[in-house]
């Protein structure tokens, strides 16, 4: 018999898969980890990145369906931060873990 404590939904398995998906991409990682210091507006964020940002728009809308970053308005401006403490969590670590090789 199959004990169901061990096995995962299909829910889970899609959102944890997305997750990784998220974090397997460099430009991804770059934003977060800038979000992780403080919310910042597109603008911003192409700025301090050098990136357009219709690139930034797009990695962004990628994050916010997945809920790893919010927004709210401010004006004309969107202002983004981090939406899942969990998340930037293990990518902390993952950075600490990758700086001390």
């Amino acid at each position: 018999m199959v004990n169901l404590e061990n096995t995962l939904d299909e829910e889970t398995l899609f959102i944890v898969s997305q997750t990784f998906k998220a974090l397997s991409d460099p430009t991804r990682i770059k934003i977060l980890h800038l979000l992780s210091k403080g919310q910042k507006s597109v603008n911003e964020i192409a700025v301090q990145l050098e990136m357009l940002q219709s690139t930034v728009s797009h990695q962004l809308r990628f994050l916010k369906n997945l809920r790893l970053v919010k927004y709210r308005r401010e004006g004309t401006s969107m202002i983004y931060s981090c939406d899942d403490e969990h998340v930037m969590g293990v990518l902390k670590q993952i950075i600490d873990h990758a700086r001390h090789h």
